[in-house]
Order: structure tokens, then sequence, then C-alpha cells
């Protein structure tokens, strides 16, 4: 019962970010794990993303993390639509039989096309387990959001 009231917090939550007045981003993520994604653009190459989804390997279990991310549009030139790098710090909770957790370092990038109405993105994120044990883990994903 615990794990669909926090599926439905995120759910609720996630459309909420559009309020502050700036574009956000809503999509899925694809790797592991697997889900929903969305991001709220707080303008200064500043952004704060959230994604819920469900772990396919091991056990499995509800995953829910969110980040705070800067980006860096100097990095890359490309010529049509841009291409940030973009790195940040963030929290995951993962619920299994032993649920975990731990701090997010997030680093990828994301995709602009020329419209602005359609991103993609790739990322690699260490974690550091701190509960209920210290461990280090890696997710990696891919996926898209539409700009809203």
């Amino acid at each position: 019962m615990k794990k669909i009231w926090l599926l439905a917090t995120v759910v609720v939550l996630c459309p909420s970010f559009g309020f502050a007045g700036n574009k956000y981003e809503l999509g899925f993520i694809v790797g592991e794990p697997p889900g929903i994604s969305a991001k709220q653009n707080l303008g200064n190459n500043k952004a704060i993303d959230a994604a819920a989804a469900w772990s396919l390997s091991g056990k499995g279990g509800l995953s829910l993390h969110s980040d705070y991310l800067w980006f860096r549009n100097d990095v890359f030139k490309v010529k049509k639509g841009k291409l940030p790098l973009y790195y940040g710090l963030g929290a995951r909770v993962r619920f299994q039989d032993k649920s975990q957790v731990g701090a997010r370092f997030p680093v990828g990038l994301q995709y602009f096309f020329k419209d602005e109405r359609f991103t993609v993105f790739a990322e690699i994120a260490p974690i550091l387990d701190l509960l209920p044990d210290t461990a280090v883990t890696l997710n990696a994903a891919i996926g898209f959001r539409l700009l809203l």
C-alpha cells in the first residue's frame, strides 16, 4: 500500500512542476530502471528532474529519484538544435524486500531539437546507497520527453 501512495504522489506532483511558469518536460526512460520521467526547467541552465520507475533486474521494485541539474551549453556544438552536457546531484529511494536510500550523481547529454518541443537524452548515474547498507551501483538510461 505504501508503494501505491508513493507512486500516486509522484504522478500527482510531476504535472505541478509547470505551475512555476517555466517549461516542463514529461516522457519516458528506458534502461535500468525504465519508467516515467519529468523535468522542470528553472532557467539559468538549471533544472530539477524526477522519475518513477520499476526495476527489471534482480528482485525488481519501485524506484523514485529526483536530481538538481546544471547544464553546460558550450561543450558540444551542433548545426541544428542544441546538445548540452548536464550533471547533477540527487536522491533515490528503491523499494524492495530491503529498501534502499541513496545519493545519485547523474551525468548526461540532452538533445533539444530545433523546434524545442521534443528532446532525447542519455545519462549514467553512479549511486551511493546509504541505507540500509552502503553500496555503490550504477544506473544508465536513454529517454525522450515532450516539452509542455
